[in-house]
């Protein structure tokens, strides 16, 4: 068996309600452990609650080798990538060895959080304002540039800061159905771009600052390279909402994210409707711990 103190590495201070709010925030899937019930000596009481990300753990359950089997089962459920809840029954003298000798009943919930995903080409004036308001929502960000002076100091919780003199390898790692807004300060690099994420076939959303001018020159040189119509069409130059005018980068930002937040808004609706917990089977297995608890 691995070392007990492994599972504990990636323990953070938040309280399970704070990490909840941090996970919907960066998009990222958590399992939340809850103790339903308890017969005996447990090291925490009903209701105690912890979260469990892939990397990370938040609040405890007490503790001991009760938590240790709790976070490797919460981490079976978050590998298969499915919202569901499973309640499980613990003996911690008979099956954990804890010399507290209680039984205690665990809720684990997988939770599957939206996974909106924007990687963003350049860190000028529009990316940083853009990137003030896309930290409020519910996306995963790489944001990517090769000058690190750029970048400010802080980054939010939702976005992840990569530097590389060559952007345009970071297309080969973006994952699968991803979203594009290419912001640089270079024409030709938003072309080397362009040209990699339409290659690659997989894109559910490209956008290119620019003007009418700009799209008409790409949308040239493309069909010069054998792109096809359909290949082209995917391609949104000039960037942002039509009714949403001006040059500011704030002005500019803001309309981006309009046309942002629309295209996650409408994969949330077409996203299936989380699976909210089965009260029934929770009274059964409740009902079928008090036998157990009577019968011993």
């Amino acid at each position: 068996m691995a070392n007990l103190n492994d599972s504990f590495q990636g323990f953070h201070t938040q309280n399970w309600a704070q990490a909840i709010s941090e996970h919907e925030q960066s998009g990222t899937n958590y399992v939340i452990a809850t103790v339903l019930g308890t017969n005996g000596s447990t090291p925490r009481g009903i209701g105690s609650k912890m979260v469990i990300s892939g990397e990370h753990i938040y609040d405890t359950l007490g503790g001991g080798h009760l938590e240790y089997v709790v976070i490797a089962k919460a981490r079976e459920l978050l590998a298969k990538n499915e919202a569901t809840h499973v309640i499980e029954q613990f003996n911690l003298a008979a099956n954990l060895g804890q010399c507290c000798g209680g039984a205690a009943t665990v809720m684990l919930e997988c939770m599957l959080c939206e996974r909106f995903t924007l990687d963003i080409f350049g860190a000028g004036h529009v990316a940083h304002a853009l990137i003030n308001i896309l930290a409020h929502l519910p996306m995963r960000i790489r944001w990517i540039d090769s000058r690190a002076e750029l970048f400010p100091a802080f980054i939010a919780n939702n976005v992840v800061k990569v530097i590389d003199e060559e952007p345009v390898s970071q297309v080969k790692r973006a994952p699968a159905a991803n979203n594009y807004l290419i912001l640089t300060h270079n024409h030709q690099l938003d072309f080397a771009l362009t040209q990699a994420i339409l290659q690659r076939g997989d894109a559910n959303w490209l956008g290119v600052i620019g003007s009418n001018t700009k799209a008409q020159r790409f949308k040239q040189r493309l069909s010069h390279r054998d792109f096809t119509a359909a290949q082209i069409s995917l391609m949104t130059c000039p960037v942002g909402l039509e009714n949403i005018t001006g040059k500011l980068p704030m002005e500019v930002a803001i309309s981006i994210s309009g046309q942002l937040i629309g295209l996650y808004q409408a994969m949330h609706k077409q996203a299936p409707k989380r699976q909210g917990l089965q009260w029934r089977t929770l009274k059964n297995a409740l009902i079928s711990t008090s036998q157990e608890d009577i019968d011993a």
